[in-house]
């Protein structure tokens, strides 16, 4: 990917990327998600930190109303449009520079989300978690983020166990694609997140890093995103809490990046955002 430009267009936005990558800001306005739950539930403030992150770089917005962090229990759709719907609302504007993604795995959201301007239904099963998802993905016109978790958020750390965990993974997100194809969706709304943290051990997760290039490869080099910001892994392996963790995540931030990853998921975007300019500025010649 290095020196080249590449477009997604997804309803009314074209984002382009390349050498440096797409930066999606995490916003959650959940009282419980693993590192910011409760800071942004209050609409006004969440607003506030969605344009300081487009400030600092963000080209896309990812607002999320239920909280995927290990162990966590399900809210329902009226939660969690609830708290979603008043944010993404203040968001939208016809000369906004950013999109809008809804991290959300129910249908009756999605729908909701998109009706109001989001630009991206970004589920963590991959639209396999409500049976109504395909159709509704299909009639939106929206980019589909599909991600790989094994199990769910209550149960996905258990005991997860792979053959192969990047064979396994990039199988699964072929199979998927097919499926919704199938179903409607084209191939190019669709970008693949092998869902680091989600059903996979420290070293399942070293692995997939590691192994991005033999992922894309298999899914023939559909745009992947990698969300490893304050992962618990990056703490485990620097003894870090979750706030402490800025300079694990910028590593595997880079290194992501370097094996090929086009969309970047994370907490901090101003540091990512300047790691990556420093990088061009330092490297002009890949830029060109």
């Amino acid at each position: 990917m290095t020196g080249t430009h590449h477009n997604w267009t997804i309803r009314d936005r074209t984002l382009r990327w390349g050498p440096a990558p797409l930066i999606m800001g995490i916003l959650n306005v959940t009282p419980d998600s693993f590192s910011d739950g409760g800071q942004w539930g209050n609409p006004e403030i969440a607003v506030e930190r969605a344009m300081a992150m487009v400030e600092a770089g963000a080209q896309i917005i990812d607002i999320g109303g239920e909280s995927t962090r290990p162990g966590a229990e399900p809210v329902s759709a009226t939660e969690e449009q609830h708290r979603i719907m008043p944010v993404l609302e203040a968001l939208t504007g016809s000369n906004m520079g950013y999109a809008l993604s809804v991290d959300t795995a129910k249908a009756k959201v999605a729908r909701e989300a998109v009706a109001a301007g989001a630009h991206i239904i970004n589920d963590v099963t991959a639209l396999s978690g409500d049976p109504d998802m395909p159709d509704t993905a299909a009639a939106s016109g929206a980019g589909i983020i599909l991600m790989h978790m094994q199990g769910t958020p209550r149960t996905m750390q258990a005991n997860p166990v792979y053959q192969d965990v990047v064979a396994d993974i990039g199988q699964y997100l072929i199979d998927r694609m097919g499926t919704l194809e199938g179903r409607g969706i084209s191939r190019d709304r669709m970008v693949l997140d092998p869902g680091i943290g989600f059903g996979k051990t420290i070293e399942h997760n070293l692995d997939l890093l590691r192994g991005l290039p033999d992922l894309r490869r298999l899914v023939s080099d559909r745009p992947v995103l990698i969300g490893a910001s304050r992962k618990r892994f990056i703490g485990a392996l620097l003894d870090r809490e979750v706030d402490d963790r800025l300079a694990g995540s910028l590593a595997a931030a880079a290194f992501a990046v370097q094996r090929g990853a086009a969309i970047l998921r994370v907490h901090d975007v101003k540091e990512t955002c300047d790691y990556f300019r420093l990088m061009d500025t330092l490297n002009p010649s890949e830029g060109s």
